[in-house]
């Protein structure tokens, strides 16, 4: 059964702890209403412990929550997995950091992904060698076994955009990702062939913002937002930090993310007249 990163589980505990206290109940009676340990309880309302969707009904019906919706709503956020897919990630614990592994866990569950970037090429399009480049530099000091690793993983994420139910993305690129020349010319020259191959994909949307555009909202940084399949209040925008990854879930955050994401495709190049911008990069231009 698959659990959801701790930043949905956290949401979920605090959903199931407001629910309780709406009962008037304690932890402890709706421990014993349920058959379970009072920590038990105590650990999945404070998001230390994962749980299993099955519990979240046991305590929805223990709590006398009758709202179909809400039902949904909370089982999602348990992390019911339909479409069968596992947790592949774990088999690389030890070597990603908890923050990357929810983000992969958040994209892995995802209907739709929109992301802004202002220096790399995002994770998802990158070749292998322009994957590998990032990866020495970013993370520096790391063993070639490692930096393999970490590649393996980058790759294996991919398999979003080749599923049966592909992620839909929507990537805004500022001008730099294309001109920072990464790893050398042949392997930029590759990347930007691949780019302009995924941008043909029906999922795939690619929008560049031209230099000449000037300033812009996107010189703030790069974010992700993710967008879930069953419900839009689990929308969740990622901040990527150095040695740490910020998760928003707050309505007025994800608001602003979004209508900050709306504005800058308004601005960017049309997918189109990208994929020619694109081939002129590749030609020199």
């Amino acid at each position: 059964m698959r659990y959801g990163p701790a930043v949905r589980r956290r949401k979920l505990g605090a959903e199931l702890r407001a629910l309780r206290a709406l009962a008037g109940l304690t932890s402890g009676e709706a421990a014993r209403l349920v058959g379970w340990h009072q920590s038990k309880v105590s650990r999945i309302e404070t998001g230390r412990s994962g749980v299993k969707p099955a519990d979240v009904r046991l305590l929805l019906d223990a709590y006398d929550v009758r709202d179909p919706e809400l039902h949904e709503l909370l089982v999602v956020l348990a992390g019911s997995d339909d479409d069968g897919r596992q947790h592949w990630w774990r088999a690389y614990r030890g070597l990603l950091p908890s923050s990357y592994s929810d983000f992969i866990s958040l994209e892995s569950q995802a209907g739709a992904m929109r992301t802004l970037e202002n220096s790399v090429v995002p994770g998802l399009l990158q070749t292998p060698e322009y994957a590998r480049e990032v990866t020495r530099t970013v993370v520096g000091g790391a063993l070639d076994g490692e930096v393999d690793a970490l590649v393996e993983v980058r790759l294996a994420r991919q398999d979003v955009l080749r599923s049966n139910r592909p992620l839909r993305l929507s990537a805004v690129l500022d001008e730099a990702v294309l001109r920072r020349t990464v790893g050398g010319p042949e392997v930029m020259a590759r990347q930007l062939d691949r780019l302009r191959e995924a941008a043909h994909l029906p999922h795939v949307r690619i929008q560049v913002l031209p230099f000449g555009l000037g300033a812009q909202i996107g010189v703030t940084g790069p974010f992700v937002i993710f967008s879930f399949p069953n419900k839009s209040d689990l929308d969740v925008v990622v901040l990527d930090h150095l040695t740490s990854s910020l998760y928003l879930e707050r309505k007025e955050d994800l608001q602003a993310y979004s209508e900050a994401f709306n504005s800058l495709q308004d601005q960017a190049l049309s997918p189109e007249d990208t994929v020619d911008f694109i081939a002129g990069v590749s030609d020199g231009g």
